[in-house]
């Protein structure tokens, strides 16, 4: 394995590492809100899609800094394999395929990664750019 390979590999990890991270924490967090509260799923839909997008945006942020080059490409795979993921255990636990609806929001976390990746490479290459 070469070592640029290795780099993107950890940050694939390292990405989708925090987005599961960052998903388990804000679930448990909307849980208890749901059973401590009179609120219900329907009120936290757009808090719930928020969260998401956060999560696959941190995602890529992590994969890009760790990766150091090609953010879009760390951050667009960091979403695809989260997408992957995603849609494995649904169609394998559950026997149900992607919706439109779902895959629209898909595409839209792999975009939202792919801007984390980037800011990611930017904020944390360590490279100073001379014009």
């Amino acid at each position: 394995m070469k070592i640029g390979a290795q780099k993107y590999s950890i940050g694939l990890v390292y990405g989708l590492g925090a987005i599961f991270v960052l998903l388990a924490i804000s679930s448990l967090v909307i849980s208890l809100i749901l059973r401590f509260s009179d609120m219900t799923e329907h009120a936290l839909h757009t808090a719930v899609t928020m969260i998401s997008f956060f999560s696959l945006f941190l995602g890529g942020l992590v994969g890009g800094g760790k990766g150091k080059k090609k953010g879009w490409l760390l951050g667009s795979l960091t979403g695809i394999l989260y997408t992957a993921i995603v849609f494995l255990v649904q169609y394998l636990g559950y026997n149900e395929l992607f919706t439109v609806k779902q895959a629209i929001y898909h595409a839209c976390y792999i975009v939202a990664a792919a801007m984390g990746g980037i800011l990611g490479v930017n904020l944390f290459s360590g490279r100073s750019r001379e014009t």
